[in-house]
């Protein structure tokens, strides 16, 4: 069978035994805070683990490429779009069970939303997370942090799903933390939810610091404009941003593409910017930083459906 025949075949049986939405040609660039991103052939928000094997199963019974996202905070996509099926793991997956100290959120909650819970419960530790825009469960597989929180910190164990429909469950030990990285990040392991563990604390204090963190957030980073987030990792030696202003390169721009006069670890969508605007900026960018400083910066964003 051809490949665009399986995409036919496929769209038609999950129209007919998914329960969540199946839709085809969406936008991407409406669902990733770029605003960048042609259309997926199928795009596919399961409504619980259940219609999320379904899924899958389906997507691996025709061998069709598929990509699983979350709120699309660090994803940057074609602008031809995605030749396969994206899954969205979104608001469907977004409960919250406390048990104590203990608890347990799924994957599509946004790091905002669960702060301000685990505040109001007297729940501390998660702070770091409130002014990061993402789901959980993209947080819990990059290992995001900020002001010197990351999710390692948190995570008592995480439950995942395989492309095959399988449960799995991991320790924090066993999810292997790293910077940015964990033992799932290039793994066909979709996280479904995950338990944290915190400590109790004053809710005032905790509100205090999670206000305080997301002044700080917003007075330092172009939280106005499109993006991914960091575009770089953080390198063995320095910051990717210091490193980057340092070349010059602070407010410099591509067509509709721009390293941000605010933050220069951030590349913006300025100008309805396109998918080849990024990733030429971002080429100039790693370009230029090595040409001055023999150190080469890596991407923190995803990159969907191209290569940089």
């Amino acid at each position: 069978m051809k490949y665009w025949s399986k995409v036919n075949k496929l769209y038609e049986d999950m129209i007919c035994a998914v329960t969540g939405s199946v839709v085809r040609d969406e936008p991407l660039k409406n669902h990733t805070y770029f605003k960048i991103g042609g259309p997926a052939s199928i795009f596919s928000e399961p409504k619980d683990t259940e219609d999320l094997k379904t899924v899958l199963k389906l997507i691996k019974k025709y061998d069709v490429d598929c990509f699983v996202m979350g709120n699309g905070t660090n994803l940057l996509v074609s602008d031809d779009g995605f030749k396969g099926a994206i899954v969205k793991i979104g608001n469907k997956f977004n409960f919250v069970e406390k048990n104590g100290n203990r608890v347990t959120a799924g994957a599509g909650i946004l790091l905002s939303v669960l702060a301000k819970y685990l505040a109001g419960e007297g729940l501390a530790g998660f702070e770091f997370a409130g002014g990061i825009p993402g789901s959980l469960g993209g947080a819990v597989c990059m290992n995001a942090g900020a002001y010197g929180g990351e999710m390692k910190q948190v995570i008592k164990k995480v439950r995942c799903m395989d492309y095959g429909g399988n449960i799995h469950e991991f320790s924090n030990e066993e999810m292997e933390f790293e910077y940015r990285h964990t033992k799932i990040s290039d793994s066909e392991y979709i996280v479904i939810d995950a338990e944290l563990e915190l400590t109790y604390g004053d809710i005032d204090e905790i509100m205090s610091s999670i206000k305080t963190l997301n002044e700080k957030r917003i007075s330092k980073q172009p939280v106005n404009m499109p993006s991914a987030g960091s575009t770089f990792k953080r390198p063995s030696k320095g910051y990717a941003s210091r490193l980057i202003e340092d070349a010059g390169l602070k407010g410099l721009r591509y067509r509709g593409a721009m390293v941000s006069d605010k933050h220069s670890g951030f590349i913006i969508n300025y100008d309805n910017a396109c998918c080849e605007d990024v990733l030429k900026l971002m080429r100039i960018v790693i370009g230029t930083v090595y040409d001055k400083f023999g150190i080469t910066l890596e991407p923190e964003i995803k990159i969907v459906g191209t290569r940089l």
